[in-house]
């Protein structure tokens, strides 16, 4: 059984339409009701804003702090993690300019980089936003995935982050012009060397969740996602990672006219795509109805969720915003037991308390009303 990580206050200052707000958390799982518009996801960006990353939003940070304030936005929390009770504060920092910094203090010592919030907590989440996972653009797939690495392999940020910023200095100088040999192959063998880890890391979470799912005897009303990888070293990755950044080097090296024309990159870890089936009925996700890509989508998350559990030996906090608005009763209902059994805490949102209501007293339960939070004493 994984050991559960939760939070036990929380408290806002000029975070969106927030200029004070506080949550006294027992462990419980939290569910945040009230009208749309009210504030509610916002506390789900607030608490996805522990860990590495720009939120559940991807937001700009000028974007994220209450219009009006004098200054930044800050988020304090109280946890009970992975290595131990920890305090962890965050939030905006200006500089000169319009420079505006995210700063990050664990324990009140600040820390080196948002990496180290993987050392106390993992944070996953389910919205509303994602639903066109499946039809929507290659790039918004790979980001998902991406963020499944990232829970268990910190690192994996970084690598991508470096590979996009050599990436660019190449395109930039093939459209100039400029092929210095040494400087390009410079710049290529580092791309080879990051674009073969983050490929490598990809497949080595999709072999993770196919050995989990095939382990699994676990019967739920959500189907299986069958996932796959396309569009980069197809076929290819059981071989040595040295061969693997040779034949991509060379790819790089042979398609620099090509890509030159093209004014971009046109191989390399950015090209590849999630593919994602409905196993029981042998189908393309994207081909599925919104109800049973809605349910896919869920059952990856769960999985992942138990995936990270396993691996860590912590259950992650997970954040599903509107979750419970397009399933029926029994649906509902057994996601909840699904959610509890991962043995974490989870926050979850909806208009109507009504829908939460298989929860029980096992959730603690408060009311959003436009920039203030009620405790709704009840469960």
């Amino acid at each position: 059984m994984a050991q559960k990580t939760s939070l036990s206050r929380l408290k806002l200052t000029d975070f969106r339409n927030y200029a004070e707000a506080a949550l006294a958390l027992d462990g419980r799982h939290v569910v945040l009701t009230g009208e749309n518009g009210a504030g509610k996801t916002n506390l789900l960006e607030a608490v996805s804003f522990l860990s590495p990353g720009r939120g559940l939003r991807r937001a700009v940070l000028t974007d994220v702090t209450r219009v009006g304030a004098a200054g930044g936005f800050s988020i304090f929390a109280d946890i009970d993690g992975m290595e131990g009770e920890v305090a962890i504060g965050t939030g905006t920092e200006h500089g000169d300019g319009e420079n505006v910094t995210r700063k990050l203090r664990i324990n009140g010592t600040t820390a080196k980089s948002t990496e180290e919030l993987s050392d106390h907590l993992s944070v996953l989440w389910l919205t509303p936003a994602m639903d066109g996972l499946f039809t929507g653009p290659s790039s918004d797939r790979r980001r998902f995935l991406d963020r499944l690495v990232l829970s268990l392999d910190p690192a994996h940020g970084r690598r991508a982050s470096d590979f996009e910023r050599a990436m660019r200095s190449r395109n930039k100088l093939l459209s100039d012009g400029r092929f210095d040999p040494a400087w390009l192959t410079a710049i290529e063998a580092q791309m080879a060397g990051l674009g073969i880890a983050m490929a490598a890391a990809r497949q080595e979470m999709l072999g993770l969740l196919r050995t989990l799912s095939a382990g699994s005897g676990e019967t739920t009303p959500f189907p299986t996602p069958v996932l796959a990888l396309q569009g980069f070293m197809d076929g290819l990755m059981d071989r040595p990672a040295a061969d693997l950044e040779e034949d991509y080097l060379e790819m790089l090296r042979n398609g620099r006219n090509r890509d030159a024309a093209a004014g971009r990159t046109l191989d390399g870890p950015h090209r590849s795509d999630l593919l994602v089936r409905h196993r029981e009925k042998n189908m393309e996700a994207a081909r599925c109805s919104t109800g049973e890509q809605k349910a896919l989508l869920i059952g990856l998350v769960l999985a992942h969720a138990r995936l990270t559990a396993d691996m860590t030996g912590h259950a992650p906090i997970l954040l599903l915003d509107e979750i419970a608005a397009h399933l029926d009763e029994g649906r509902r209902a057994a996601l909840f037991d699904l959610v509890h059994g991962l043995g974490g805490q989870s926050f979850m949102t909806g208009t109507d308390r009504g829908m939460f209501s298989a929860l029980a007293d096992r959730a603690q339960f408060f009311t959003v009303a436009h920039g203030s939070v009620e405790d709704g004493a009840g469960g």
